[in-house]
């Protein structure tokens, strides 16, 4: 049974199963995710985004979470279901940041012998020749985004630590990674173009 709502997205209620007798609420759950998808989710992703540095991890998040508030038995009890849906988006984030840090801290595989798994000379050549678009991108740049984008990106650090050490606000340090990322991004497809 789907929900029609006012966006064009439509959530699906799960499968029952046979013995289970229908819930006359049911309706009215759906439509109340549905609502607060309406009403919530930009500002949801926002937060996650600001939270995990990527906008796919952050929508990618925020869906597991409309599918679990659709999963549960019933939230009527609920005085603010607003406040439960950020809450429940916040735990998740955390639980995802920390298998994060937990894959980072694994060794890594033990070197195959194979031969298929080494790269090929034209990956190799590839690589190289993406580097030297995206020094060339980064030299047209102004010297604090192209700083603050080769401390975060090829350094991994964290964009609090950048700004303490650039004397920027943290937010001024987003905003020089993001504009980097994107000129990187059009200098290196422009010129892959014929």
């Amino acid at each position: 049974m789907s929900t029609r709502m006012d966006s064009p997205h439509r959530f699906k209620e799960p499968p029952r199963r046979s013995e289970e007798p229908p819930d006359e609420r049911a309706p009215a759950h759906a439509e109340l995710v549905a609502t607060l998808y309406r009403e919530h989710h930009h500002a949801l992703v926002a937060l996650l985004q600001c939270r995990l540095s990527s906008r796919t991890d952050a929508q990618e998040i925020a869906q597991e979470v409309y599918v679990k508030l659709l999963t549960m038995k019933d939230l009527g009890h609920l005085e603010t279901p607003r406040a439960f849906l950020f809450r429940m988006a916040i735990n998740q984030s955390v639980d995802y940041l920390r298998k994060r840090v937990v894959r980072a801290n694994l060794s890594p595989p033990p070197v195959s012998e194979d031969l298929h798994a080494a790269p090929l000379p034209e990956q190799h050549l590839w690589a190289g020749q993406q580097w030297k678009k995206v020094q060339a991108a980064l030299r047209e740049l102004p010297a604090k985004c192209s700083q603050a984008f080769v401390l975060h990106v090829l350094e991994g650090r964290e964009f609090s630590a950048i700004a303490t050490e650039m004397k920027l606000s943290e937010r001024m340090v987003r905003y020089h990674v993001s504009r980097a990322m994107a000129h990187c991004r059009e200098r290196c497809f422009a010129m892959e173009t014929p």
